[in-house]
């Protein structure tokens, strides 16, 4: 303490220092060699003594060293680490002195270790770049005129800063690199490339300051979420279980950014094996289940990207998953519900396990809910698809019959939704058991499945639409309303000829032959008036499957009155 009227002493410039700490290495080095005692440990430090000094020389060369903020920390600490060394030097030389042997090579490898983490230090500094360059120019904020190199340096710098700072150090430097990525999107895979992104990733670590570890967690997700190669970085670099722990222990924000990251990494298939390894899938469902909308949109997203992998399905369907997921679909926000019924859809096609689950928990009931209450046509169609799945089961079949409501909104779809929502609800339609009742209320889209028999893709949507409008002409009402749709039919006569090859003629013939089961003449008259007689007389000759079976049918009366005019002659 200085006497009262006196100023305070200054403290050593920079430059003091480094000659202090240089007079200090030309000493221990050569006087290390005499010491007799503890001989491997001390060729040890005096091997790291060296490469200080090598380091040392390296720092006094460029031009700019005394100009780094992060050496007025780092050089007082060398130095009183040096002095450590040196009275352990004097203590192993003095024969007088007989320190305990234990107590001497623990004070040792201390020291060892303490130098370790210096040099790394030193040598993270010199390797940087940043002390052949300006403070000035390091530490200003890259411009969109900026040059790659120029933008390397900052980026450097920033990590270095991460990496051998206090901690006030380190919030500015995560300031900084936080600001970079939210300017420029672009930066996150060369922040990937030349930063040192295990550093920030140890800062995820319980340990570490919470108002750091806040920073780092929003730096992360936003690394994460802005480049495939960051995230692939971030994930080798093991991130995904400290991340996962702030899922578990982290400030509602912290989790919101945390299961933000974890959904990006996920969204890699080749990942998803690694939630199970980090015991990560009761923390996603705990989120599920009490998160914030926010958590639990990144939490269910995150679910449904390791829902494709089989052993993490099991581990989700041990711990409970589908009760979360089917309470999530029916009253989550909009975007949850989506990600929920993706992921169910995934878990009714992945085998009669999931499927049997899923009508346990009265799934197949909240899936025809929604199917009514959404208006998303991917969450639409995702629901579908869970329904299509689900209905290969008897039970389900039996109860996907008793809903009108349900066959209504299927031929809904077939009239307005997209082309996707059709195929489905048109396979839906031709395999679900339908009663005649219901088939003559949805009679409105038979026009609309013509059409779609018309479109060469998606693959197997043809047939579907076949199928369903087959189903529907069963019922002799639906078979005279759509013959007196003049499109529909003159659209499946054109199917029917030869020349038109963008349809395989099985679908139109076993339409007709559906349209004529009944034999009724005005729908015969429709038929042979636009054309199909001859265009099925080509198909049987060219042999095309049920080709004969229509022409019998579509000439049925013909053959008759031929048949009359001879027996009276």
């Amino acid at each position: 303490m200085h006497r009262t009227g006196e100023p305070p002493a200054q403290q050593p410039s920079k430059a003091q220092t480094l000659d202090q700490i240089n007079q200090l290495l030309s000493h221990l080095l050569p006087f290390s060699l005499s010491v007799k005692s503890f001989t491997s440990r001390w060729q040890v430090l005096r091997s790291k003594l060296a490469t200080v000094k090598s380091l040392l020389t390296e720092i006094s060369d460029s031009p700019h060293w005394s100009e780094n903020e992060l050496l007025p920390t780092l050089l007082p600490n060398l130095l009183s680490t040096l002095l450590r060394v040196q009275t352990l030097c004097e203590e192993c030389s003095d024969p007088a002195k007989t320190p305990g042997k234990l107590l001497m090579q623990s004070d040792l490898d201390m020291a060892s270790g303490w130098l370790s983490k210096q040099i790394h230090h030193l040598d993270l500094l010199c390797r940087s770049g940043v002390l052949r360059q300006s403070t000035a120019i390091v530490l200003s904020h890259p411009s969109s005129n900026s040059t790659k190199d120029d933008l390397v340096l900052y980026i450097r710098d920033v990590f270095t800063r991460i990496q051998i700072g206090g901690v006030e150090f380190k919030r500015k430097a995560l300031e900084s690199l936080i600001q970079l990525l939210s300017e420029d999107e672009k930066s996150a895979g060369l922040v990937a490339k030349e930063g040192q992104v295990g550093y920030l990733i140890n800062l995820l670590d319980l340990n570490t300051d919470p108002s750091i570890r806040e920073q780092a967690v929003l730096a992360v997700s936003m690394l994460i979420s802005m480049s495939e190669q960051a995230r692939k970085c971030v994930f080798e670099e093991g991130a995904l279980g400290p991340l996962l722990r702030i899922i578990e222990s982290g400030s509602v924000t912290m989790k919101e950014r945390a299961v933000l990251a974890v959904e990006c990494i996920t969204n890699d298939p080749d990942n998803a094996w690694a939630i199970s390894a980090y015991g990560g899938v009761p923390v996603l469902l705990d989120l599920c289940k009490s998160g914030s909308v926010a958590a639990q949109l990144h939490g269910v997203g995150a679910i449904k990207n390791v829902s494709t992998n089989e052993d993490v399905r099991i581990a989700l369907a041990e711990e409970g998953a589908i009760p979360v997921l089917l309470q999530l679909m029916v009253s989550g926000k909009p975007s949850a519900q989506e990600k929920a019924a993706n992921c169910i859809a995934i878990l009714a096609s992945s085998g009669e396990y999931y499927r049997d689950l899923l009508i346990q928990e009265k799934g197949l009931q909240r899936l025809v809910h929604l199917l009514h209450e959404s208006s998303s046509s991917d969450t639409l169609e995702y629901v579908l698809r869970a329904i299509h799945s689900l209905s290969s089961s008897d039970c389900a079949s039996r109860i996907l019959s008793s809903y009108t409501t349900f066959t209504i909104q299927l031929a809904e779809l077939i009239k307005h939704g997209s082309l996707m929502l059709q195929y489905i609800s048109a396979s839906l339609l031709a395999n679900v058991t339908t009663s005649e009742e219901k088939k003559r209320a949805i009679a409105g889209c038979m026009g609309s499945l013509v059409k779609l028999m018309e479109s060469a893709k998606p693959d197997g949507l043809q047939e579907v639409a076949a199928n369903a409008l087959v189903s529907l002409l069963a019922v002799k009402s639906n078979r005279k309303e759509l013959v007196k749709d003049e499109k529909s039919v003159m659209k499946l006569v054109q199917m029917l000829d030869a020349k038109n090859d963008a349809i395989s003629k099985k679908f139109p013939v076993a339409v007709v032959a559906a349209i004529m089961a009944g034999g009724s003449q005005g729908c015969r008259k429709r038929l042979v008036e636009a054309g199909a007689y001859g265009h099925l007389q080509k198909l049987v000759e060219a042999e095309v499957a049920g080709a004969k079976k229509a022409l019998q049918r579509l000439s049925g009366n013909r053959l008759k009155s031929i048949f009359t005019r001879t027996w009276s002659n």
